[in-house]
């Protein structure tokens, strides 16, 4: 499990190309972009949180007041 983990072809193409489209970005773009792709990611960790307690069974019960 040392083995250091590698892009497959198909992933080197693609960022590839998304490197090319970054470079014709404008300042304005390019920092539109990075905020959307933060948002993504911070979504894409909570989804990962939620489906791993759901399959381990550790989901709290909603809190009824």
């Amino acid at each position: 499990m040392n083995q250091p983990i590698e892009l497959s072809l198909e992933q080197q193409f693609s960022l590839k190309s998304f490197e090319t489209q970054v470079e014709r970005m404008s300042r304005e773009q390019a920092q539109h972009f990075l905020v959307k792709l933060y948002e993504q990611m911070m979504m894409r960790e909570t989804m990962y949180k939620h489906f791993l307690k759901h399959q381990w069974g550790i989901e709290t019960a909603p809190q009824f007041e």
